[in-house]
């Protein structure tokens, strides 16, 4: 499943979009911490390439039995709302990162009535 390139003309760019939105979605965030896709489902995407060649995380699907399927898809809602705290707590602090960042190159301007502001 290798992404083409796309062409000069660039009007195959809607092809492309799939692989961009995998790519985006499946990447680690610096403002969170997490990848979108864990955020929403819980769980990291299983690529296509461990459904061919078995992973040890496919292969544990297989084995475990229904009535512990329901067990394990329930500590993974909870630890999916542990890392949505968990990416949240990570978005506020990059979130004050920047801002004593920004806060370091700011100069602050007093103006005086009848000043000329452009």
């Amino acid at each position: 499943m290798l992404a083409k390139t796309i062409k000069k003309n660039g009007k195959d760019w809607h092809d492309q979009l799939p692989y961009a939105l995998w790519a985006y979605r499946t990447s680690e965030k610096i403002t969170t911490g997490a990848t979108p896709y864990s955020l929403m489902y819980g769980d990291e995407a299983i690529i296509p390439l461990e459904v061919e060649i078995l992973s040890l995380r496919i292969a544990l699907k297989h084995v475990i039995k229904e009535s512990q399927q329901w067990e394990v898809r329930l500590c993974q809602l909870e630890e999916l709302d542990e890392r949505r705290i968990n990416a949240l707590e990570h978005l506020k602090t990059y979130q004050q990162r920047i801002k004593r960042a920004y806060g370091k190159k700011m100069v602050p301007k007093k103006f005086e009535f009848e000043d000329m502001v452009l």
